[in-house]
């Protein structure tokens, strides 16, 4: 998932960020509230985790524009308030979750987990194009009882396809999807990305279901030759 984390404590944020990183999320880690605006407008998240108390614009703020735009993401949101006035603000907002600092971090992706099947875009546990699985709580991809344990990155990327299938999908629309905001990959980030998911796929006997269109970008589909069989 695409997810949005707005936290001003930096002693929060990173540890939140890492975690939701390993998870295979992408996430977009700011500090304050204008920055998040402006990237709302921007970008469509699949999740947003803001904490209440921000500089300028306050989580609250953020979450009731954001439903006013009639978007409809789940958002979680992050504080130290913890009366019930408190919850019922948070949830008036459009907030579809809350959870009280010090955030524990076992619990909060327990509840992106649980924000995630409620999203109109949640297609279940795992994704599956003809016999190939991907699992998208493990991290792995699976086909003839066969199963390879992807990293952060490239899990990110097979996602990405996965939920694109039969798509020809450029290098920027990739790097646009999987790096960070604030972040430059390398030139060839994506090119060696691909080569490497190549790899775990052909562990699978997959290899050549992710392809190379030439001078448009990549396409995850599976060939001709086996939809015949």
């Amino acid at each position: 998932m695409l997810i949005l984390l707005v936290e001003d404590d930096l002693a929060q944020l990173e540890p939140l960020r890492s975690a939701l990183s390993k998870a295979g999320h992408t996430v977009d880690a700011i500090e304050d509230g204008e920055t998040a605006r402006w990237l709302l407008s921007q970008k469509d998240y699949d999740l947003l985790i803001l904490d209440w108390m921000l500089p300028n614009v306050s989580g609250v703020q953020l979450c009731q524009e954001y439903r006013r735009s009639g978007k409809t993401a789940p958002v979680l949101m992050l504080t130290a308030k913890d009366t019930t006035l408190d919850k019922v603000t948070g949830l008036d907002a459009g907030a579809d979750d809350y959870l009280v600092k010090p955030v524990d971090i076992v619990e909060l992706l327990a509840r992106v987990r649980a924000l995630a099947r409620r999203s109109p875009l949640w297609q279940g546990d795992t994704l599956s194009l003809g016999d190939l699985h991907l699992n998208l709580n493990n991290l792995t991809i699976e086909r003839n009882q066969v199963i390879v344990q992807l990293s952060g990155r490239e899990f990110q990327l097979m996602e990405y396809l996965m939920r694109h299938p039969y798509q020809v999908l450029s290098h920027n629309q990739i790097e646009q999807a999987l790096w960070e905001w604030g972040t430059e990959p390398e030139s060839n980030a994506v090119t060696t990305l691909v080569r490497r998911l190549r790899q775990r796929l052909q562990t699978v006997g997959a290899k050549d279901w992710l392809e190379n269109v030439y001078g448009m970008g990549y396409r995850l589909g599976i060939p001709e030759k086996t939809e015949e069989k």
